[in-house]
């Protein structure tokens, strides 16, 4: 998201050029048109014809505002609260005032001379011009307010929700580099480097925002890379990315708690090692990971580790992506696999459409 669609996303006057708008607007406006006309007569006495000619007024006022407002919209985002408000409501009444002028002056009859009538006319819509407007605007204003509230507590969630490299992997870890210190510094230095992204990556503040996927795949490498030293032969990690890395993104560590699940669970139990299979696919315009790794027998269900991990990244998907975001985690035979799927945007599905 570029930096003018995050001003106008937080601006407070909707977009009044997209249909969605003008629907509602013309909904609204019918609804003020027939409440006008019923509270100038009863329903025994209920008029059409001037249903609709009041109805084509106030719909020439409203459309021709938002068409203005919709045409001045970057300008009055450059303003502030106050004065767009204030600019916003000066075009509305302006509006009003000459289309009540316009309508009086059509309507009156032939050398009829402008009279009290016709001021009282004029001067009951503005009133009426002014309440809806500040209605609408008091609306706008609190839905915006809600808008950014609802942003603040998501970043918020997601950021609570940002998945934390365990402790255990950060002793392991340090006993790595302590071991590694007197007989190979130049290794001890490259875990040193890889810690420091890890955690790096585990502190990012925008982990609302996701990464390219090749970013993703370099912070699993590190931590594979460290665990290998640990782990020796008995692990190993095999790869199949079947998508572009530099156009498909992800949320920030998704993968790499995965990763550690895997590793953690699945390869550290056993005396003999074992294979984690990470595939990464793309289906019907979603990406697909999935991350495969032995169950040893003693294990008959994800731990209480894993089962933590595994719903805070779902939390996190579905903070983003929404209910189209989804992880799956099921045990077939001796093998356990996670697999996590959500919507590609755009940019990515066309990036994939041209491999």
């Amino acid at each position: 998201m570029n930096a003018r669609n995050e001003v106008e996303e937080d601006f407070f006057l909707p977009d009044l050029c997209q249909a969605q708008s003008i629907l509602f607007l013309v909904l609204i406006a019918e609804l003020l048109v027939l409440v006008l006309v019923l509270a100038s007569s009863s329903l025994l006495s209920f008029s059409w014809s001037k249903m609709g000619l009041v109805s084509l007024f106030v719909q020439w006022v409203v459309l021709t505002s938002a068409t203005v407002l919709c045409n001045f919209r970057p300008l009055l985002m450059r303003m502030s609260i106050f004065y767009a408000t204030l600019t916003g409501y000066g075009i509305i009444l302006s509006l009003t005032l000459i289309f009540s002028i316009l309508g009086e002056w059509i309507t009156m009859l032939p050398d009829m001379p402008w009279n009290l009538e016709q001021t009282g006319n004029v001067s009951r819509n503005l009133i009426v011009a002014a309440v809806m407007t500040g209605i609408a605007f008091r609306y706008f204003f609190l839905q915006h307010q809600l808008r950014r509230q609802e942003q603040a507590e998501l970043n918020s969630r997601i950021q609570a929700l940002q998945s934390r490299i365990r402790p255990h992997f950060l002793f392991n870890s340090m006993n790595i580099i302590a071991s590694l210190i007197s007989v190979d510094p130049d290794t001890a230095e490259e875990v040193v480097e890889d810690l420091s992204v890890l955690f790096r990556a585990s502190l990012n503040q925008s982990s609302d925002q996701p990464v390219l996927l090749a970013e993703e795949l370099a912070l699993c490498q590190k931590y594979v890379h460290i665990e290998s030293l640990r782990l020796d032969e008995r692990l190993q990690v095999n790869w199949h990315i079947n998508v572009d890395p530099q156009t498909v993104k992800i949320p920030l560590l998704t993968l790499q708690p995965l990763l550690e699940n895997a590793i953690y669970h699945g390869i550290q139990p056993l005396p003999e090692g074992g294979v984690v299979e990470v595939v990464i696919d793309r289906y019907d315009n979603k990406l697909v990971a999935s991350i495969s790794n032995p169950l040893p027998d003693a294990i008959e269900a994800p731990l209480q580790g894993n089962r933590m991990a595994l719903d805070n990244i779902r939390r996190r998907l579905e903070a983003i992506y929404g209910a189209s975001a989804s992880i799956v985690s099921r045990k077939d035979e001796a093998i356990f696999n996670t697999t996590i799927s959500y919507p590609l945007d755009d940019e990515s599905a066309r990036g994939n459409r041209r491999r």
